[in-house]
């Protein structure tokens, strides 16, 4: 039709010329309500052609390609949105866990690990963090040791310090009584006071007394004063209570009857306990030695042995008076003495009960004091080494 139209001289309705050059042309026409786009020209082989296609057909295909690429570009960017997701979840999770285990560190939570298996440099660092962690955890317990045994150095400094501030105060009130009556009855002596041989046998009498009573309370505070700075270590070992207790009662045996007293002990078994043989013998001696100072009554001290569970009890019961129920908690108190008369009147220093406590506590076992009807009784116990009793 274009074709007669142009060799018939016909009009078309509209022409837009698109593009022109020498040999050809384009242009866009409009015929009947229908367009056109048309290229015409001649080849140089000197053939002229003319070619037509109708506007319809350009449009359908450009919007064919249009929704083509509209749904290409959404499917593109849903995949895109997706595999970014994706990539930046690999990214950001190893960070995020990083992070976490960060803020535990700050926390000082070193059980957290990182846990990624990653082979590129966040793997590296998380392994690196783990190092760190490991570090941190062994070189704060280490501090924190060091700190709590320094800790412990000072408390026991400042202890000594008080234990030695205390010795010298209680050595210094102990001693001046003694030193006064020894002061006294040398001047009386030597002022020619007494003329006979009979006074100054008595006025020598009481000064070698009151010294024998002062050495013996020194000897005991030095002893003490061992015991509770730690300068005589337990050396633990096995032997036969029984025949230890047995031995000191027999030697007991003289001054029992001296002072006209019942001492009895049954007869036992041999019962192996596990203990420091000499500090049990000091303990049992200075529970003796009160029971001897303290018997009234019918005259009669008693000594038990007693198997508990895995603990062999020993105890010393002496008839009297009972302990005033207020002063039982002080007894083991250093120069705590309840009729201070009666202990001056024997010699008694007011730290044989100490003694027995700082031993028992080195060894860590049970002592104590009860009150009986009858009397009083003390008590300490030791770890059994029999299987049986």
């Amino acid at each position: 039709m274009i074709l007669y139209g142009y060799l018939l001289g016909l009009n078309f309705d509209k022409v837009t010329v698109v593009r022109e050059e020498a040999d050809y042309r384009i242009q866009r026409l409009s015929r009947g309500g229908s367009g056109y786009m048309e290229m015409y020209g001649r080849l140089s082989s000197g053939i002229s052609f003319i070619m037509s296609t109708p506007l319809e057909s350009i449009h359908e295909s450009a919007d064919l390609a249009n929704r083509f690429f509209f749904y290409v570009g959404i499917i593109g960017t849903l995949l895109g949105g997706a595999i970014i997701l994706v990539v930046t979840g690999r990214i950001t999770k190893p960070i995020l866990s990083l992070n976490d285990l960060s803020e535990k560190m700050v926390h000082l939570d070193f059980d957290a690990k990182y846990e990624g298996k990653e082979k590129n440099e966040i793997g590296l660092l998380g392994a690196n963090m783990n190092k760190l962690s490991k570090s941190l955890e062994t070189n704060i317990s280490e501090l924190k040791s060091a700190n709590n045994a320094l800790r412990l150095d000072l408390e026991r400094m400042d202890k000594q310090d008080e234990m030695r501030r205390e010795f010298l105060a209680n050595v210094s009130h102990e001693l001046k009584t003694p030193i006064a009556l020894i002061r006294g009855y040398a001047e009386g002596l030597q002022e020619g006071m007494v003329e006979d041989p009979e006074s100054r046998d008595f006025y020598c009498d009481v000064i070698v007394d009151e010294a024998v009573k002062m050495n013996q309370m020194v000897q005991k505070l030095m002893s003490l004063n061992q015991l509770e700075f730690g300068h005589d270590p337990v050396e633990m070992e096995r032997f036969d209570l029984t025949g230890l207790i047995k031995n000191l009662v027999e030697q007991g045996q003289m001054l029992a009857q001296k002072q006209g007293i019942r001492l009895q002990m049954p007869e036992y078994p041999a019962t192996h306990v596990w203990a420091d043989a000499f500090m049990t013998e000091e303990v049992f001696q200075n529970y003796l030695s009160n029971a001897f100072h303290h018997c009234d009554g019918e005259k009669r001290i008693e000594i038990r042995m007693e198997r508990l569970d895995e603990v062999v009890r020993v105890s010393v019961f002496n008839t009297g008076n009972p302990i005033p129920e207020e002063s039982i908690p002080f007894l083991w108190d250093k120069f705590y003495k309840v009729d201070k008369a009666r202990t001056r009147e024997y010699g008694g220093s007011g730290v044989g009960l100490s003694i027995v406590k700082a031993i028992m506590d080195l060894m860590h076992q049970k002592y104590g004091v009860e009150n009986r009807e009858d009397g009083v009784v003390f008590w300490f116990e030791l770890e059994c080494a029999d299987g049986t009793n």
